[in-house]
């Protein structure tokens, strides 16, 4: 597996581009199974999540027609409705094709989906959703099977906690759904949004957009549309906190601060300069040093849980203590201990940790764990003396595009190193693959 290699000590001076958001990618490509007609998403992002996906609604039979930031998808009126593990099982997200292809199509199949450990996230709201809109909702032999011969119907439906990916799914199936669906204490992200308006484009009617409150007029059919991915506000923020864990000072291309409000307003008060100009986001470090903040993650429009490491490598720099509590995901501290093995101070109890910063941090090698988890080791190690080694960081690539370009650009001693899994594997793996490879059947 490739690795990635960091010497620390330079600030960040520069520019970057943040490209589109993942997290509002996949579900509008999940949108383009409602319609037969051509919808074209711009400012896609090149991620192995957004291939991953595109893998799965090609094989149920979408024609994906992928160009540099972009791609086009066309799906027909007749679709293979089975998600198999095979590729459900490599990320979380393809659930988001449940809502949509039920909707249309009256019936799918999907394998339980998988992704990286980080906590429990139940698709349990999103069944109970759809079978308050009508459909009849079988689990077995790790599948779900859900069916709607007549339809879904419009339904009143108050999600028990705040679930992003519920409410893209139900948003997504209310929109062919009979009758006025009423979505209650949504999700607001603004990747919530970016779909709506997506939807709204391809002729859907909804109100509340950027509310708890969404309220779905389902229509018989939709049409195709273009659509420009919102950037990526987790992006944006990972590396503003990379210009403040160097003392660096660099320009965010293609975002916008208002993406991340309750961010901008916590690294204002430790200290950092943050000035949006036009498209553009200046980021500067002060001449004397930052100070420690407190932070509880919260859904939008609080702190986001996506930050949440990124900000715990940025304290483990600045003298004095904070505290940060994840309210989201129980088991994402996962970080902790390989921020320790490069000298962080961090003691954990429940869902909170305390930390106190080091005069400085040490390079060491360290292993990702989860996506975010991953970039907080990256942004470790810019701070950190001499090499960090981070492995596995194929969790890395689910998620920032191009990370090491970027921040090269941007004067960091950042490289990958990478690994010919020919030369890596034992040779009778090699040669098996290799023949199976060969027969057709891989």
């Amino acid at each position: 597996m490739d690795k990635i290699s960091i010497i620390g000590g330079n600030p960040l001076k520069g520019s970057l581009k943040i490209s589109g958001a993942k997290n509002a990618a996949l579900p509008l490509l999940a949108a383009g199974l409602l319609t037969k007609d051509p919808v074209i998403l711009t400012n896609l992002p090149e991620l192995s999540d957004i291939t991953t996906f595109l893998d799965l609604m090609a094989h149920m039979g979408c024609d994906c027609i992928r160009e540099p930031g972009q791609v086009t998808l066309r799906t027909p009126d007749v679709l293979d409705l089975e998600a198999p593990y095979e590729l459900v099982r490599k990320m979380r997200a393809s659930v988001l094709v449940l809502g949509p292809v039920l909707s249309r199509f009256k019936e799918v199949r999907l394998s339980l989906p998988g992704g990286c450990a980080i906590g429990t996230r139940p698709v349990d709201l999103h069944l109970k959703g759809l079978e308050k809109m009508g459909a009849e909702i079988i689990l077995s032999e790790g599948y779900v099977t859900a069916k709607a011969p007549k339809g879904l119907k419009g339904c009143d439906y108050t999600f028990p906690i705040v679930s992003v990916t519920g409410t893209e799914n139900l948003l997504m199936a209310a929109c062919l759904a009979h009758g006025t669906t009423r979505l209650l204490n949504a999700a607001q992200e603004p990747e919530v949004t970016d779909l709506a308006h997506c939807l709204v484009g391809m002729g859907a009617k909804i109100s509340g957009i950027g509310t708890s409150t969404l309220v779905i007029e389902g229509q018989a059919e939709l049409g195709g549309t273009t659509h420009s991915i919102l950037p990526d506000r987790i992006e944006t923020g990972t590396y503003a906190i990379a210009a403040a864990i160097t003392g660096g000072s660099i320009t965010l291309e293609n975002t916008s601060l208002k993406l991340l409000p309750l961010v901008t307003q916590t690294l204002c008060q430790v200290g950092l300069g943050l000035e949006q100009k036009g498209d553009n986001v200046e980021v500067n470090s002060p001449a004397h040093g930052l100070k420690p903040q407190d932070i509880i993650t919260e859904p939008f429009p609080g702190f986001p849980t996506d930050l949440q490491a990124q900000f715990m490598a940025l304290m483990t720099t600045i003298n004095g203590a904070s505290s940060i509590t994840e309210t989201i995901f129980e088991n994402r501290f996962m970080h902790v201990p390989e921020l320790a093995r490069m000298g962080a101070d961090i003691a954990v109890k429940g869902n909170t940790a305390l930390v106190r910063g080091v005069s400085s941090l040490k390079g060491a090698p360290v292993m990702a764990t989860d996506l975010r988890a991953s970039v907080s080791l990256v942004l470790a190690g810019l701070a950190a003396e001499g090499e960090t080694l981070v492995s596995r960081v194929y969790h890395l690539d689910r998620g920032y595009e191009k990370i090491e370009e970027k921040l090269s650009a941007c004067g960091a001693h950042i490289k990958r190193i990478r690994k010919d899994p020919v030369i890596d594997e034992p040779s009778i793996n090699t040669t098996s693959s290799l023949k199976i490879a060969s027969s057709g059947h891989a």
